[in-house]
């Protein structure tokens, strides 16, 4: 088990520096420092004099529009596919991945040394992301905002936000990195998964369970109301309690880990693809 951690932590070693540093995935940044850059706008245009007759409530209900449909829908998505697909597709395409297979090392551990390395790195830019836009978007109130998130339900609606973002971190990674395993040219799944994804809330009660975003949606701290018309074609369901949302999206990565390390077992390197 030593040996095991061991070399895990070398292959995390390893991929951190080239998933942080990688060419192909210098996009992934923009995804995540997008949102900053609007509430930072926000923040800078309110103090300027130009302040809109709003309140700390309607900014709450802002960031969770910015939250729901941006984050969970667009930013982390696609961040997920640009960080998760390439941990073995990116080898391949790059002629690297033999050196890996060459050495002594079970393929879970470098599936999971792997994982652990996406993860880190989608922690920190959309966790990171997201907690700084909570904590820009309501800035110009002053003393106020820093009263409602101290004092008021605004540091609870972090921690939510926060949790939901890092969810969406591992349940996305999860299905990514198994896909660049197994799909020449992972955008294929990936346009799948956000079909389904997108049509969760028009989707029969038991259909909408098979989805990551029913889950995370659940766990959002502030609801988006669904204005006419689409509010007819949305079929209600109901919410999956906490006990059950995380356990169960952390059970079914780790058995989307599981199945694609022992299928690592039986992958074949072949460049000329």
């Amino acid at each position: 088990m030593n040996l095991w951690m061991r070399q895990i932590a070398s292959v995390l070693r390893l991929e951190m520096k080239k998933t942080f540093l990688s060419r192909r995935g210098w996009w992934v940044y923009f995804l995540a420092l997008g949102p900053v850059a609007l509430t930072l706008l926000h923040w800078l245009f309110e103090i300027s004099g130009t302040r809109g007759h709003h309140s700390i409530g309607s900014d709450s209900l802002v960031f969770a529009g910015l939250f729901h449909f941006y984050y969970l829908r667009l930013g982390i998505f696609f961040g997920c596919v640009g960080i998760f697909s390439n941990l073995f597709r990116g080898e391949m395409l790059e002629k690297t991945l033999h050196y890996y297979y060459l050495t002594p090392l079970r393929r879970e551990l470098l599936v999971g040394g792997k994982y652990l390395a996406g993860l880190a790195t989608a922690l920190f830019l959309f966790v990171g992301s997201t907690a700084v836009s909570f904590l820009l978007i309501g800035r110009h109130f002053g003393a106020a905002y820093t009263d409602y998130i101290l004092h008021g339900p605004g540091l609870s609606q972090l921690g939510s936000y926060m949790l939901v973002a890092a969810l969406a971190c591992v349940g996305y990674g999860a299905v990514f990195l198994m896909s660049g395993i197994f799909f020449r040219n992972p955008m294929i799944p990936a346009a799948v998964v956000m079909v389904w994804e997108n049509l969760n809330p028009f989707l029969p009660t038991v259909l909408k369970k098979i989805s990551v975003i029913f889950y995370l949606k659940n766990l959002c701290p502030v609801e988006i109301p669904i204005r006419p018309p689409f509010n007819v074609m949305v079929i209600d369901a109901d919410p999956t309690p906490f006990w059950i949302a995380v356990p169960g999206l952390l059970a079914l990565s780790l058995i989307l880990l599981v199945y694609s390390g022992l299928s690592a077992r039986h992958t074949e390197i072949s460049y000329g693809e």
